[in-house]
């Protein structure tokens, strides 16, 4: 089937059980595949935008109430919806950095953070992983005191992953945004993996500014996201502009410089807030979700051989695992090498697993009901048996 032209229908969702570490948080509602159709021309939302012609002010749609309840739900003072995280990042980095100042953020930080940060003319420095691939307080303070020594000075902005995309780990955010708050840094907390997964407080995580992904975690198209800041650092960071044309006279009201005027238009936003209702609710479920990570993770560690590199006990739904010395034993001699996890998988309805990974790869069990996940458990098993692998 054709969309059109060339454009094939898309029907993972629809015919396979998906496992794909970035996709899993991002599924549509029902909601917003419909608000997609109704919302799906450009400037869709701004049939009621009246002075002062914003965005965020837009009352039907009541995209206005929907700011408000995002910054209540985060425990935030204000929110701006984005066209996803790395927009977040670079608003809040091209407010704060100047040309060479240093910027902290860690070793498991995504490559977007980094890109913020050159962007907008600073240094990325690195807090280091551990041995059990957290980031720490004292790694932290350490780091700081590294880069006011190399540097001269303090760094004006932190990032910190609250679950770093790596190995799914869940990062102790509050203890490291009081290290960076010693010393007067504001904190960026990355929510990409949790923001609409799981329960984030901003205030009780003690941190500066949250940054989200709409098409990541909250179950939205894309490119969609958030970015949230508290009463301190709002102003600063959504300034309104004060630009002046010479010829002309020109000013442009309360358009919001590191917005761009507006951010997110038709469906991205009208896609958001249709999923809104579900994904406050669905974060209540998140041991639930934990849970089922762990039976999976159980199953394949069940295989001689396997190791997971992620916490364990999981304590999220994305995870690393380390299959070298089982699956990809069979890889090393198998006619499909290390494609035949990913046929036989599909072969089972499930799919995620990108083709040809057989020794260190990741999966995200997100939002799968419990059938869903004693399918992918008991099919991780079967393939290995039918393999002859040890399975206990």
């Amino acid at each position: 089937m054709k969309c059109a032209l060339d454009i094939e229908v898309r029907e993972v969702e629809e015919l396979y059980i998906n496992i794909d570490p970035i996709q899993a948080g991002g599924r549509l509602t029902p909601a917003a595949m419909k608000s997609a159709i109704a919302y799906g021309d450009g400037y869709s939302v701004c049939d009621h935008c009246l002075s002062p012609f914003r965005l965020d002010y837009i009352r039907n749609p009541p995209i206005a109430q929907f700011h408000a309840d995002l910054a209540a739900w985060l425990r935030m003072d204000e929110v701006r919806v984005v066209p996803g995280a790395r927009r977040g990042f670079q608003a809040v980095a091209s407010t704060y950095v100047e040309k060479g100042d240093p910027v902290i953020l860690t070793s498991l930080a995504h490559y977007t953070e980094f890109m913020a940060i050159e962007e907008a003319g600073g240094v990325a420095r690195e807090i280091p992983k551990d041995e059990n691939n957290h980031i720490t307080p004292d790694a932290t303070a350490e780091k700081i005191e590294a880069v006011i020594r190399e540097f001269k000075r303090t760094p004006p902005l932190l990032f910190i992953d609250h679950v770093d995309y790596q190995y799914g780990n869940v990062h102790d955010v509050r203890a490291i945004a009081r290290v960076a708050h010693q010393y007067d840094i504001p904190v960026l907390l990355n929510g990409a993996y949790s923001v609409g997964i799981m329960p984030v407080d901003g205030k009780a995580l003690e941190v500066d500014f949250v940054v989200g992904s709409g098409h990541k975690s909250m179950a939205s198209p894309a490119p969609s996201g958030l970015v949230a800041a508290t009463a301190e650092h709002a102003e600063r960071v959504f300034r309104t502009t004060t630009a002046k044309g010479d010829v002309t006279g020109r000013t442009f009201g309360l358009k919001e410089v590191e917005m761009m005027g507006c951010t997110l238009m038709g469906v991205t936003v009208i896609g958001m807030m249709a999923s809104f209702p579900h994904v406050r609710e669905r974060v209540q479920r998140w041991d639930r979700e934990v849970a089922h990570s762990q039976t999976v993770v159980d199953a394949l560690l069940s295989i001689e051989g396997t190791r997971v590199l992620s916490d364990h006990p999981r304590q999220h739904t994305l995870t690393r695992i380390d299959t070298r010395n089982s699956l990809d034993k069979v890889a090393r001699t198998h006619k499909k090498r290390g494609y035949f996890l990913s046929r036989d998988l599909k072969t089972r309805g499930i799919v995620g697993v990108i083709p040809g990974s057989t020794k260190v790869w990741k999966f995200n069990t997100y939002g799968l009901t419990e059938k869903q996940i004693r399918h992918v458990a008991d099919s991780f098993v079967e393939i290995a048996r039918e393999y002859g692998l040890n399975v206990s």
